[in-house]
């Protein structure tokens, strides 16, 4: 397979390895720049930063910091735009969502014009560190377009150790990944092989940005790396503040994937109706996936005719957890709840429907009016339902919450229901 030919991304690509003084953005940036100085960077090159470079993990203070964030990043788009180079690192990004602040662990590339607005939030949080406490995740990663040109790919920190994160934004075409963290030096053989693994897979340069020095009592790893698509690494630093700049030989990718190619086949391997099933299949699945410590969520409905709040609905259920679970209203049950004229879709087929979407690892039916006897034999992590219902009013809450779960009411974002749609049909409008 041939593999279209275009400009080469970056002429040069980098790193800048420092100690991050905590809550202090100014004496952080100040270090920024006198790295920028040392090292010279030629313009068109790519600088990867450290993560949380200009503010560490003061959990406490960050909701206070955030509000310096915007205009930090405006003075960083003017320092890249005065050397000609891209800057990569990551900051606390505060954004309201449903009316209340959310914050992320956001991977910004300044340089490329509109400060701030182009970012890669963490999509895995390290609970040992307490991030999935105060962070929420980001959406699935998409590479950054700069320059119309290039394409960068990032991971931050702990995403290393998931490869789909990086496979994902590979297949979408990423020149190189960018990894911006605070890895700590008790690890730091796991950092240099998952990034050499991250790179060889994917065939991709890969800049990671590592912090130095300690942060809490514990020594953080250093060892920033640049590294080519075959594994090569092409600079290293070691536990101290360093620097690093690399010009790229662009041949190493069109040669590696002209030989063959492991991004660009993507086979579709999934089978959408095995999530069909049974009760019992599907508690033995459960007690698997919760000893490998996966969180568990349910969720139950008619689901009659699928429209976009429902898929809205079942998107952000299965952002509350590892494993969504959709209890459905066998035809039996709808009849017993709406009347001789429903359901409009036979169970096997509004099953295979749902079965066939992203966001639902498992389908089960169940006959009853409610699904308590689901929940109490699955014993969920997390019952979502939607908003229009009081908590108390929900089958199965009082239970989750027993076994030390809690209920997550979601409200509907679309005006569409099947009753409308049917209405609809009807009066021919």
């Amino acid at each position: 397979m041939s593999v279209e030919s275009k400009k080469d991304p970056f002429s040069h690509v980098g790193f800048l390895q420092f100690e991050i003084v905590t809550a202090d953005i100014r004496t952080n940036l100040e270090q920024l720049k006198v790295g920028l100085r040392r090292l010279k960077p030629v313009p068109g090159s790519l600088i990867g930063l450290p993560e949380m470079w200009a503010t560490g993990f003061v959990y406490e203070q960050l909701g206070v910091l955030c509000h310096e964030i915007p205009a930090l990043l405006e003075e960083l788009e003017e320092l890249a735009g005065s050397y000609g180079i891209v800057l990569a690192g990551s900051l606390p990004d505060q954004k309201v969502e449903g009316g209340k602040a959310a914050l992320y662990n956001t991977l910004f590339f300044s340089g490329i014009g509109e400060a701030g607005s182009h970012g890669i939030s963490k999509q895995h949080l390290f609970s040992f560190w307490k991030e999935d406490v105060w962070f929420r995740s980001g959406r699935r990663a998409k590479p950054v377009s700069i320059d119309g040109n290039a394409l960068a790919g990032g991971l931050v920190c702990y995403d290393l150790r998931f490869p789909e994160a990086a496979q994902l934004q590979c297949r979408q075409g990423a020149d190189l990944l960018l990894m911006s963290a605070q890895w700590p030096l008790a690890r730091i053989e796991q950092w240099k092989i998952l990034l050499k693994a991250r790179a060889i897979e994917n065939q991709v340069f890969i800049v990671a940005a590592n912090a130095c020095g300690r942060w809490e009592g514990l020594q953080m790893g250093g060892h920033s790396l640049v590294i080519a698509p075959d594994g090569e690494i092409l600079a290293e630093a070691g536990e101290e503040t360093a620097s690093a700049l690399v010009a790229l030989n662009w041949e190493v990718v069109r040669e590696l994937r002209a030989r063959f190619n492991t991004v660009a086949p993507t086979p579709w391997s999934g089978e959408d109706g095995d999530k069909i099933v049974s009760l019992d299949t599907l508690a033995k699945v459960v007690a698997n996936r919760k000893r490998v410590g996966q969180k568990i969520v349910f969720t139950n409905g008619c689901f009659d005719i699928l429209h976009a709040g429902h898929v809205d609905y079942l998107e952000k259920a299965r952002r509350q957890g590892d494993y969504l679970i959709l209890g459905l209203n066998d035809d039996q049950s709808i009849r017993s709840l709406k009347g001789a004229g429903r359901p409009i879709n036979e169970e096997s087929k509004r099953a295979r429907v749902l079965a066939a979407l992203g966001c639902v690892d498992a389908v089960v039916l169940f006959a009853e009016d409610t699904p308590l006897n689901l929940i109490t034999r699955l014993r969920p992590h997390v019952l979502v339902k939607g908003a229009d219902w009081n908590e108390d009013e929900i089958a199965g809450a009082a239970e989750v919450k027993a076994n030390g779960g809690r209920v997550e009411r979601i409200p509907f974002v679309s005006q569409a229901s099947t009753t409308g749609i049917i209405d609809q049909i009807k009066s021919g409008t």
